[in-house]
């Protein structure tokens, strides 16, 4: 084994979380360097009673969880390993794992080391023991970043352009989680392809991030209509049906302003904002946001 270092440890890049307003739920995000040992995780884990969701996107297992503490039958083969307890308490989140064996080595010392960890507890892991370990997070908002209309016919792409700016922007206290394009109806006076895009952040900071974005945008786009919204919430669903309509027909812009509120906030109100908007709801549902009503 001579060059590796840590022979029986695989570390998680970075694990981030966000919550909602009443601290009842917790999106837990975590960043995976092993894709067999992610799965056998998703797998797992999602049996615990505080799991009421988990998904694959990218290289990150998101696992929706409500706040609680419960006792886990663990078994091995059956039920190895998963979290046993969830709590928010002021600006932290605290996530507590436990697991046997190589499920054990996991639950423990390959999550405590990971970026954006503020601290943790672990215990001695491996062989046939039983570990367990908390790891506590700062507590973040979702932001989500919606921009439509920053190309001419000549140049441009917004895909592109929203991306770079949100790795631009991206630091320890502004988590970039994704990115999704997202078809719109092919209104007339589109440049081409018609779509919008959304960004997804886990923030400390929501406003800060939406001022340091917005300006980045105003300096690189090339249209003088472009469009950016800022959601910050939990969960975007009451700009679902707004969203399904922009990708089935034609919308207004005022119909796209008519619908900020105390959670979305317009910040640059060209034509754009009509798909700037519809994009936020379809953050990572990929295949949702792409598709193109009336056609496969």
């Amino acid at each position: 084994m001579s060059g590796i270092s840590e022979p029986y440890i695989i570390h998680y890049p970075w694990i981030c979380a966000v919550s909602d307003d009443t601290g009842g739920q917790v999106e837990l995000i975590e960043c995976f360097d092993c894709i067999g040992g992610a799965m056998w995780v998703k797998k797992h884990y999602a049996k615990s009673p505080l799991v009421t969701d988990v998904r694959t996107v990218g290289s990150m297992n998101r696992f929706l969880l409500r706040t609680g503490e419960v006792d886990l039958a663990l078994e091995g083969s059956k039920f190895p390993a998963g979290i046993s307890k969830v709590s928010v308490e002021g600006n932290e989140i605290a996530i507590s794992y436990i697991g046997m064996g190589g499920g054990g080595v996991g639950a423990t010392i390959c999550r405590a080391r990971a970026e954006g960890v503020l601290r943790s507890e672990y215990e001695e892991s491996g062989g046939g023991k039983v570990a367990g370990s908390t790891i506590i997070l700062p507590r973040k908002s979702r932001v989500l970043i919606g921009v439509d209309d920053t190309d001419t016919p000549e140049e441009g792409a917004t895909w592109t352009l929203v991306h770079n700016i949100a790795r631009t922007v991206a630091d320890k206290n502004h988590r970039y989680l994704s990115h999704t394009i997202v078809q719109l109806f092919p209104v007339p006076f589109r440049t081409k392809n018609c779509v919008g895009v959304v960004a997804e952040f886990a923030s400390s900071n929501p406003e800060e991030l939406a001022m340091r974005f917005s300006g980045l945008l105003m300096q690189y786009t090339l249209s003088k209509e472009t469009g950016m919204a800022v959601f910050t919430g939990f969960s975007p669903d009451r700009l679902l049906e707004y969203g399904w309509r922009t990708k089935s027909g034609q919308v207004t812009p005022d119909d796209a302003r008519a619908l900020a509120g105390d959670d979305l906030k317009i910040w640059i109100n060209g034509r754009g904002i009509t798909g700037a908007i519809a994009a936020i709801p379809f953050y990572t549902r990929y295949d949702e946001g792409l598709q193109l009503c009336g056609q496969s």
